[in-house]
Order: structure tokens, then sequence, then C-alpha cells
């Protein structure tokens, strides 16, 4: 993206700008649509630089990820003075407070389960307790599901 905000011609105002002028323009109170904004771009500054959708993609994504743009039923807005901060998804990231010059950032903590360790010996096996016969309850009949037994198969030989 770097490499296509370089090729900009001279003339053009940076993306962000040019966004923000678009949605002063258009006064839309539930804001406007990509490709009304871009309409507006292109009818302001004439020939938009090859890859313009792309340009107008990321910025908008940018800046609505920084906080700057709303982002409401597809269309883009500015929050106003006294809006609330939005609380549920796409809300701006909580700022972060820097850290001292030389101090190392913490990890993140692991997700999900830890790895085995590869040195550790392997466990030991519980051994089993020797099987007794089912318990027989009161009734005299074993408790649970009965054993499946094997079908005895069928003689088709005649016996003589």
């Amino acid at each position: 993206m770097a490499t296509q905000e370089l090729n900009i011609s001279p003339s053009l105002p940076p993306y962000p700008q040019m966004i923000m002028e678009a949605l002063d323009a258009l006064k839309q109170a539930e804001g406007a649509n990509k490709s009304s904004i871009s309409k507006y771009m292109e009818s302001k500054h004439g020939e938009m630089p090859p890859g313009h959708a792309d340009l107008l993609s990321y910025h908008l994504t940018r800046m609505k990820d920084c906080g700057e743009l709303l982002f409401i039923k597809n269309n883009y807005l500015k929050p106003g003075p006294d809006a609330p901060l939005k609380r549920g998804r796409g809300r701006p990231p909580k700022p972060k407070e820097p850290l001292p010059p030389g101090a190392t950032p913490a990890s993140p903590r692991p997700r999900g389960r830890p790895r085995k360790d590869p040195n550790a010996p392997p466990a030991p096996k519980k051994p089993k307790p020797p099987s007794a016969a089912p318990s027989i309850s009161k009734t005299g009949r074993p408790r649970g599901r009965p054993r499946k037994v094997n079908p005895q198969p069928f003689q088709t030989g005649v016996e003589a």
C-alpha cells in the first residue's frame, strides 16, 4: 500500500482529508457509503489514480479502526463530539498507556492447553483394580444393560 500512496499525483490532497471533505459535503445524517464518497471525490478532484478503489478501502478501514470514523449500517460517518463510545463489535480500541523507555512488553497469555514437555518422563500407568463379578442387586439381576450374546449359526444341512 505504501508504494501506491507514493504514486498519487501531488495535486491530490491525502485520502483521509478527501474522505472528511466528502462526508462534510454530503451532509447526510446517517452517513455516506463508500460509493457515494468515491463519486464525490471523482467529481471534485477529477481523474483519480489507478487503484483508487483499493486506496479508498484501505484508508476507510484504517480510519474506522483508529476511531476517526464510525461504520454503522454500511455507512461511514464522523463521530459526534457528545457521542458515547461504542460498546460492542467494531468499537475503537482502548488507548494504551505508553511503556517506560527500556521496558519490554509482556508476552500475551498463552491460549489453550499447555504443550507437553518433551523431556518429561512418561506418566506412570494406573493399575486397574481386579475385576470382580458384577454386584447383584436385591432382585437378583445384575445392574446395567445385559451383555450382547452372539447368535448361534443356523444349520442348513439335513441330518440323516
